[in-house]
């Protein structure tokens, strides 16, 4: 019994239609594409041959300039047969006698003959006639011209009281005294040996230092001998006023205008005390709100912190005023001279050794490779940046300290000569 096969039914496809044809294979792919990295383009090097060639071409031509160049223009000129150059040929006497005898016409010269005189009985003895002729260099009846031992003798004895007078031996160094016998005493003083005098005046060569502590210097001012003269020569006067300021007072003052040690410069003070006499200190000189004028010293050493006033004029209330003979100024405490702030300029020399510092770190920097052109350079310029940073720090310090006072710091005079004034309540 055989079975036949159902037929498909229409409109569905077949089970060998439905199956999907197999892709083809891929092809294979380039290697060149995965490379990580790109080829090395090829080096072109020079001949090692051609670049010497062309350098002893190029040496040989410098030399051979250089050896024109240094050649001289005359080397090949020919022989001069004749001297063409201007000489100055010293001319000579060939026709001449040997000796002045030979000349002839030549009077025979006789005496000497003084000079005034010589023509004179030159001609008389031409004339026939006979003149005797002095001895030339002065005669009898000749005077002379130099000093005579009398003169001598005089100027010597002014030289030697001259000398005498100047030494140190009788004057002990005192140029304006003058003994009261000096008329009497300068014949004596006339036949003084000259050399004695002259080492007497001679000062002692000075003596060498003993050192930073002066040791030798303290000794002697604890060894120095008594004083033998016990009497004051000052005497005991009177006031030469009743209204009178004497030296060894105090004005009491506050400064009005600032001071800066930079500049030169006034500065003035206003009295905040009244000052009344010395002999009484009743009566009222120097009423409170007087002015004070002077200048300051604006020459300011290292180390120094106070600055140094002078007072020179005194200005009262009502107008009056007296001129002052540069009385010092002091603190409150009476110290010489104020003391505020001061600016030593620390920031301008730190920032000079900083800046010195840079340049020479800067021409410091450099590769040990270089050529002898690069490195001449790097060295040249090492040295004038180490100068110029040296020159920059030595010019901050050589600014001085900058001393400052300030208005209203107080202030005191110290009259150090007697001021005569009128009473202010008489005055108003």
């Amino acid at each position: 019994m055989s079975v036949e096969p159902e037929a498909p039914e229409q409109g569905r496809p077949s089970l060998a239609a439905s199956t999907p044809a197999e892709p083809a294979p891929l092809a294979p792919a380039d290697p060149a594409g995965f490379r990580l990295r790109g080829e090395v383009p090829r080096v072109m090097r020079l001949s090692r041959k051609v670049i010497t060639g062309i350098g002893a071409v190029g040496a040989l031509a410098v030399g051979g300039a250089l050896t024109f160049a240094l050649q001289g223009r005359d080397g090949d000129a020919p022989a001069e047969l004749y001297n063409t150059d201007n000489r100055a040929v010293t001319e000579r006497v060939t026709s001449g006698p040997q000796d002045y005898a030979a000349l002839p016409g030549i009077p025979p010269l006789g005496a000497p003959l003084p000079g005034d005189l010589g023509g004179p009985i030159l001609s008389a003895q031409q004339r026939g006639k006979n003149v005797p002729i002095p001895p030339v260099g002065g005669g009898a009846g000749q005077p002379t011209t130099g000093p005579t031992p009398e003169e001598q003798a005089r100027q010597r004895a002014v030289q030697e009281r001259e000398v005498a007078m100047a030494s140190r031996l009788f004057l002990g160094g005192q140029s304006g005294a003058a003994p009261a016998g000096q008329g009497s005493a300068e014949p004596a003083l006339a036949g003084l040996n000259l050399a004695a005098l002259n080492a007497a005046a001679v000062p002692p060569a000075p003596v060498p230092p003993d050192g930073p502590n002066m040791q030798r210097s303290k000794q002697e001012f604890v060894e120095r001998g008594p004083e033998s003269r016990t009497l004051n020569a000052g005497r005991l006067t009177d006031p030469v006023s009743p209204h009178v300021v004497q030296a060894g007072n105090i004005i009491a003052a506050a400064l009005i205008t600032g001071i800066s040690s930079d500049l030169p410069g006034q500065v003035t003070a206003q009295v905040t005390q009244n000052v009344y006499d010395s002999p009484t200190g009743r009566i009222l000189l120097i009423p409170q709100g007087s002015r004070l004028i002077g200048d300051y010293d604006s020459q300011v050493a290292h180390g120094q912190r106070r600055v140094l006033l002078a007072w020179s004029r005194l200005i009262l209330p009502d107008g009056r005023s007296i001129t002052l003979d540069r009385l010092p100024a002091g603190d409150a405490a009476g110290y010489a001279g104020l003391e505020d702030r001061v600016n030593q300029h620390w920031g301008g020399i730190a920032r000079a050794a900083a800046l010195s510092t840079l340049l020479s770190i800067g021409a410091e920097m450099g590769s040990d490779s270089d050529d002898d052109i690069a490195r001449a350079i790097r060295d040249g310029g090492q040295d004038t940046f180490n100068q110029a940073g040296q020159e920059i720090v030595r010019r901050q310090l050589n600014i001085q300290p900058t001393l400052t006072i300030r208005p209203g710091y107080p202030v005191r005079v110290l009259v150090s000569r007697d001021l005569v004034l009128a009473p202010w309540r008489t005055a108003r």
